[in-house]
Order: C-alpha cells, then sequence, then structure tokens
C-alpha cells in the first residue's frame, strides 16, 4: 500500500500556522504508519486560506466551508481516503 502525502496550506497573514501545525500533529500520531509525508505550505498571497489535501485531492477548505475543519472530522475523512478499514476508537462511536 502506497502511503499518503498530506498538505495543509494555511494563511500566515491571519496567524494560522499554530492551528496548522496542531493538526499536523494530530494527524501524525492517528496515521503514523499510513502517512508518508506532511508538508506545512505557508499561504502569503492570497487571505483566509486553511486547505487540506490528501495525495492531491483537496479534502477541506475554509474559504468552502466558511470554518475550520474539526479534527474528528478531518480524521475521518482521511481514513477513508487511505486505510477504510482502520479503527479511529473513541472517534468512530
Amino acid at each position: 500500500m502506497k502511503k499518503a502525502k498530506i498538505e495543509i496550506k494555511y494563511c500566515t497573514g491571519c496567524k494560522w500556522m499554530l492551528r496548522a501545525a496542531w493538526m499536523q500533529q494530530e494527524l501524525l500520531q492517528t496515521f503514523e504508519k499510513e502517512i508518508e509525508s506532511i508538508s506545512l505550505l505557508p499561504e502569503k498571497e492570497t487571505g483566509g486560506v486553511f486547505d487540506i489535501k490528501v495525495n492531491g485531492a483537496i479534502v477541506f477548505s475554509y474559504k468552502v466551508s466558511k470554518r475550520f475543519p474539526q479534527p474528528k472530522e478531518i480524521k475521518q475523512h482521511i481514513r477513508d481516503i487511505i486505510s477504510p478499514q482502520k479503527d479511529l476508537g473513541h472517534i468512530d462511536r
């Protein structure tokens, strides 16, 4: 099975780096064996960006949803893409 490449693009002007780093840490803990890399991509040109991509496909966009993702929903979306059989424990209950 090919391991996932995840990108988290965040707005530097909005000071969302800590939120992006926190989401990165959550995903690394949950998908330790399934992830090849997680990249944090600072966005300087366009304001209000907080996008999460898995293998090039957007799984969350702040501009589309007008809110930040909850870790639970992002973990479930990513699990469904990279490891559908994975039990997320209390998150799935």
